[in-house]
């Protein structure tokens, strides 16, 4: 089942913090947030069904995941903001970015579901079924891991050991790739990463995101997102 269509009245400009993040690859990575009138962020589309992805990710997963968690971030985001008339009309990476600047009041349900809205827009965008890696990817894996089973290897690595909920993150930073992981809802675009860089693939580990499939085998979760990658996105990100 498809998802349906929304009409938005306008998109959000990028504007990111930190000389590590490379603006330009930053605005292939992920489209501009849209908004509706009243400054409100909604549930962006998938560009395929909830059934594309399957067997590797269900269709199941997918819908609640989307419909549900995803939903779930962006209304409490925008209840946050509500609070805090000051960030009203500042588009999601003003906000993430500048995580210590915001207002102690909603500092953290920011954090928290703003961190959740970007990281799930990303994700819907990395994935798509039957894509395959090009050879400008598989030479810049290459370069900066010595092989792409290295690659692999490291960022399922970085997903098994990431306690708890969280995620694991491909980036770049002043052009090299590196793989990090971030805990909860936190990417590596915040002023309050561990390990800062404009993110080029990153999987969900939360149980919500393969508890219905893989059980408690997160591994195996780790090893099919290789089959639902959209490689055509990575190579834009390396490459752009």
């Amino acid at each position: 089942m498809k998802t349906s269509r929304k009409n938005f009245i306008r998109t959000s400009s990028l504007l990111v913090a930190g000389a590590m993040v490379n603006t330009n690859v930053l605005q292939a990575a992920v489209k501009k947030v849209n908004q509706v009138s009243g400054n409100e962020f909604v549930l962006p589309d998938l560009e395929y069904s909830y059934e594309a992805l399957e067997p590797h990710i269900d269709a199941t997963t997918m819908r609640i995941h989307h419909t549900k968690h995803h939903q779930a971030y962006i209304t409490n985001l925008n209840n946050a903001i509500a609070k805090e008339t000051s960030l009203k009309g500042k588009t999601l990476e003003q906000l993430i970015t500048n995580i210590n600047s915001l207002p102690e009041t909603v500092k953290s349900a920011i954090r928290n579901n703003g961190g959740g809205h970007w990281n799930h827009s990303f994700f819907w965008q990395i994935m798509k079924p039957g894509s395959k890696m090009s050879k400008k990817t598989e030479t810049a894996l290459i370069q900066n891991f010595g092989s792409v089973d290295e690659f692999k290897k490291q960022f399922e690595k970085a997903g098994l050991t990431q306690f708890g909920s969280g995620w694991a993150w491909l980036i770049k930073q002043n052009n090299k790739l590196l793989v990090t992981a971030t805990p909860n809802q936190d990417n590596p675009l915040m002023d309050i990463a561990a390990v800062k860089g404009t993110p080029i693939l990153g999987i969900d580990v939360w149980e919500h995101a393969y508890y219905l499939k893989y059980q408690n085998k997160r591994n195996d979760y780790l090893q099919a997102f290789w089959n639902v990658v959209n490689w055509e996105k990575v190579d834009a990100l390396i490459n752009g």
